[in-house]
């Protein structure tokens, strides 16, 4: 816990970006019945509904850049989430020297995971701009990104979608509105704040 809150200290730097991973599912879904307006013009659902497809929603948050990309994969395993690490690497932040990526200690998010879809080369060169970070076993809470997904969950992704281009387009418009505003993280638990607010979690000497 407290290596995260020490990563979440660091000033501001271009070429050392600190980035937070998460993923979420999604499930696509159509009314069985036509929905209702009310009288103050909201949309009135029934309670049955078709169900479709399962699309996995991976956040890219750069809380102190105001910086977000979001993708929708089929899956959220350890392959799926190497490529999304590739991306990041090779692509969104091809620029950076190093990028520090804070994420959950999950089954899937394994580095070596990158040696079973790349060659060792490329696998290795994406590895060596990364440092990773891991938040501990029950405290996903303290991945910045979960703050983007429950913005995005209350602004997008709570309403029925059937169709995952459909979802896409509210997404990347949600994504481009909130980059060009440039939408930062309000963080201010501390390691000091931890050891007060937490300290039954420490060891007694």
């Amino acid at each position: 816990m407290e290596q995260v809150l020490d990563v979440y200290q660091r000033p501001y730097a271009e070429h050392y970006p600190v980035v937070c991973l998460d993923e979420s599912p999604k499930q696509l879904i159509s009314a069985s019945r036509t929905p209702l307006k009310s009288s103050k013009g909201t949309t009135l659902y029934d309670s049955e509904y078709v169900r479709h497809s399962l699309v996995q929603i991976y956040m890219l948050f750069e809380p102190l850049a105001g910086k977000r990309t979001v993708e929708l994969r089929q899956s959220n395993n350890r392959l799926e989430w190497a490529k999304v690490v590739a991306d990041m690497v090779e692509k969104q932040y091809a620029a950076a020297t190093k990028i520090t990526l804070v994420q959950d200690n999950l089954k899937a998010h394994k580095p070596a995971a990158l040696y079973e879809v790349f060659e060792p080369q490329r696998a290795k060169a994406i590895l060596d701009k990364i440092e990773f970070v891991f938040t501990p076993k029950h405290g996903s809470w303290l991945n910045m990104a979960e703050i983007e997904f429950s913005v995005l969950k209350r602004q997008v992704t709570k309403h029925r979608m059937a169709d995952k281009q459909l979802l896409a387009q509210h997404i990347e418009c949600w994504q481009r509105e909130r980059n060009q505003k440039q939408v930062k993280a309000n963080w201010h638990f501390q390691t000091n704040d931890a050891r007060i607010k937490l300290r039954k979690l420490y060891p007694t000497i």
